[in-house]
């Protein structure tokens, strides 16, 4: 691996040689929903939950986050797998206070109040000027990528998530869905398309199980096609949780962003955590990028300095190390599914089985789920062949540790 691509873990940056001075930034921020104890301080003092991010963020010439529920006063709750989303269209202020200059709308929860829901946001989104991806009436708007220009840099984003729920758009409406080959195929042609000038292409991909330390090897497995077709930095979110970083070739890849503005009634250290990244991006391509950590509160968030940044990259670079190669994040993989084991698979199946007999709609949709979403599929796939093989307890023991602490840790435990 050449030294361009040795991020610092002290500093929380890597760059290609020195950089160019006159390169763009493009700050890019994990799930952002205006839910739970989030909601009314959206409402009352949208600028204040940024805290000393806010500086960040206006700072930067491109800023984008993962929309990730409906912003909309009309719709019905539909029933799904998961928790069911939605803001109000006032909530829209919370955007527009910083002001984000887009967002992907590619994600699990965009459609929790029907097509109706997902139209008012969008035309929310379009009334104040906030560009979007990665959501449509057809397929084909859906997929279509996110152009984004600054200080003469244009950059293209290309969207997709896993369309959990059957959410995926086919003829009618949905979110860009998990097409891998199809989402290669995008960005290669937006790479060799010479009648408009393209200086980088960024994937944003919502995908992977919650919560856990290691991206699963399904995932890994995207990211590094997806870097291979072209992308010139490949950027996750949705596990709720920070997840390390690897490089494929010179194509930086982020896990999991974890976290941002969306607020969830726990204890747990990790589900607190999280990270924006900034990208350097000239007419050469892309320069570099800074991670910038943070803590999730009751009143918004606030940048992590001092020791506890210290420790956050420490630990960054411990989840990150395993990455670097397949081999490494499958270890890293096999060592969350070894720390579920068996009894994690009976305790989820007696779940749903419960569920099918207290709500039947719900229950079905959890198990419908489980078999249609690579998350779910895979990790229960990969779980059973390791016990049909033999090899369940098998991995290194720093990939079960890292499991253990990430679905385990509490804050009072620092």
């Amino acid at each position: 691996m050449p030294n361009t691509n040795r991020f610092n873990f002290q500093t929380g940056s890597w760059s290609q040689d020195a950089g160019p001075t006159d390169a763009a930034t493009l700050v890019i921020a994990g799930d952002w929903a205006p839910i739970r104890a989030f909601a009314p301080l959206i409402e009352s003092d949208p600028q204040a939950i940024y805290g000393d991010v806010l500086p960040l963020l206006q700072k930067a010439d491109l800023t984008l986050v993962n929309l990730e529920a409906p912003l909309s006063d009309i719709g019905t709750e539909v029933c799904k797998s998961g928790a069911v989303f939605k803001g109000s269209a006032c909530h829209v202020k919370g955007l527009t206070a910083v002001p984000f200059s887009a967002v992907t709308l590619g994600n699990n929860h965009m459609f929790d109040f029907g097509v109706e829901g997902f139209q008012q946001t969008v035309r929310v989104l379009d009334r104040h000027g906030i560009a979007r991806t990665g959501a449509g009436m057809t397929k084909a708007e859906a997929q279509a990528p996110l152009m984004m220009e600054a200080k003469g840099v244009h950059i293209a984003i290309v969207n997709l998530s896993e369309g959990e729920d059957l959410t995926a758009a086919g003829p009618g409406p949905g979110v860009a869905g998990w097409d891998i080959k199809g989402a290669c195929t995008r960005i290669k042609n937006l790479k060799k398309n010479t009648t408009r000038a393209l200086h980088a292409v960024i994937a944003v991909v919502h995908c992977g199980l919650e919560y856990i330390p290691f991206a699963p090897e399904y995932a890994t497995n995207a990211f590094r096609k997806l870097a291979h077709a072209g992308a010139d930095a490949v950027i996750g979110h949705h596990p709720h949780v920070p997840q390390g970083l690897f490089f494929h070739k010179n194509t930086p890849v982020c896990c999991s962003l974890g976290n941002f503005i969306f607020y969830q009634t726990t204890n747990f250290f990790w589900r607190k955590m999280g990270y924006l990244v900034r990208l350097h991006i000239s007419k050469k391509g892309l320069a570099g990028l800074d991670i910038e950590p943070y803590r999730i509160h009751e009143r918004g968030v606030q940048m992590l300095a001092g020791p506890d940044r210290d420790y956050f990259f420490k630990r960054f670079k411990e989840i990150s190390d395993p990455l670097s190669t397949p081999e490494g994040s499958r270890e890293a993989w096999q060592g969350f599914l070894d720390y579920y084991g068996v009894a994690g698979f009976k305790n989820e199946v007696n779940m749903i089985l419960n569920k099918l007999d207290d709500a039947p709609g719900k229950g079905a949709a959890m198990f419908r789920n489980r078999l249609t979403t690579a998350q779910h599929f895979y990790h229960w796939q990969d779980l059973l062949t390791r016990v049909v093989q033999g090899k369940l307890g098998h991995s290194p023991a720093w990939a079960r540790d890292l499991a253990r602490e990430w679905l385990t840790r509490q804050i009072d435990n620092e």
